[in-house]
């Protein structure tokens, strides 16, 4: 059944969103600040900023009128960086249909508060509008040329999670669904902390069994935290979790992992932001990952040393040296 969807951001994910969205037949209206994005959508059929190799179809309309672009959405997408989750969340809120389905695709947390995306939409979106979380291993450049892609649609809502199953699942894109908010939001936000540590590790010129090591001990961080939160166990070890880990940890198209192997190689953090197109949500991520942990008081060994590399000029080989001369443990 064709439904009106609306995307809020229109950056690489976002876009693959819009185009697997009208592919499966639903009119699309995606929103961006930049009005060059718009109309190069609009006029050109491209995202001429973010995925500009990808045909965007005839069904995909841009705007920069948020309120125009949530008319009569059924479900409507966020796909802004999660420093933008608390604005554009106000903003949304009254012009949402009142039926809609709220889905956060932001990987990230807000780091003045430490919240998730689903407690800031809890804070300000009527709490008649299910919340659904849609994370997992993806790349939007390999989504839309067609290569197999499995995410979760996690909500306390089970018919709003089979909902956006449904509307979203098409050929290559494939979703499951569970009802862990908890651990599909932490999943996803920390592993991108890792990929800036697992980045660290090669751009610094360590090799194969110094990135497995840290993908199993980053799993360990994730699951000691998110366990604390209320997480449960097989979402961690799931898509959203060990999957979605994996591939921010090796894949080339990383970008939170781009952002480590720069460090890796001795350039300034303020010299890498400068040239990426994109927000890498670990940057910031970081700073509220180490906010929860210290709330809870949990000890986070890589988390500690990406974040003293980030934003104490810590050097990314003694950061290594620091983790490597640890007190020796049980593994469990």
């Amino acid at each position: 059944m064709t439904k009106r969807i609306a995307i809020i951001g229109a950056g690489s994910w976002g876009t693959a969103l819009a185009i697997i969205a009208a592919r499966a037949g639903h009119e699309v209206t995606i929103w961006s600040r930049d009005p060059q994005v718009v109309h190069s959508i609009n006029e050109e059929r491209v995202n001429g900023r973010y995925l500009t190799s990808a045909s965007i179809p005839d069904r995909v309309t841009a705007t920069n009128n948020i309120t125009a672009a949530l008319d009569e959405a059924s479900v409507v997408l966020l796909a802004a960086p999660s420093h933008a989750a608390r604005e554009l969340l106000t903003q949304m809120s009254p012009a949402l249909d009142e039926s809609a389905i709220i889905v956060s695709v932001s990987k990230g947390i807000e780091i003045e508060t430490g919240k998730r995306i689903s407690e800031i939409a809890k804070e300000t979106v009527d709490a008649s509008h299910p919340f659904v979380c849609l994370s997992g291993p993806s790349f939007a450049k390999e989504v839309v040329i067609g290569q197999p892609t499995a995410v979760v649609a996690a909500s306390k809502d089970a018919i709003a999670a089979r909902t956006v199953q449904a509307d979203l699942s098409f050929e290559n894109l494939r979703i499951y669904t569970n009802t862990d908010v908890v651990g599909t939001e932490l999943g996803g936000s920390v592993k991108n902390v890792m990929a800036i540590a697992a980045g660290m590790t090669t751009g610094s010129g360590l090799g194969s069994n110094s990135v497995a090591a840290l993908i199993t001990r980053g799993l360990a961080e994730i699951t000691r935290l998110a366990r604390r939160e209320g997480a449960q166990m097989e979402t961690l070890m799931g898509l959203a979790g060990l999957g979605d880990l994996v591939l921010t940890c090796t894949g080339s198209l990383s970008r939170n992992r781009f952002v480590g192997e720069q460090l890796g190689k001795g350039i300034s953090l303020d010299e890498i932001s400068a040239g990426m197109n994109e927000v890498a949500e670990g940057i910031k991520t970081t700073l509220a990952v180490k906010q929860l942990a210290d709330r809870a008081g949990l000890e986070l060994p890589i988390t500690n040393e990406v974040k003293a590399v980030l934003y104490d000029g810590k050097s990314v080989p003694d950061a290594v040296s620091e983790l490597m001369s640890r007190p020796l443990r049980e593994e469990v």
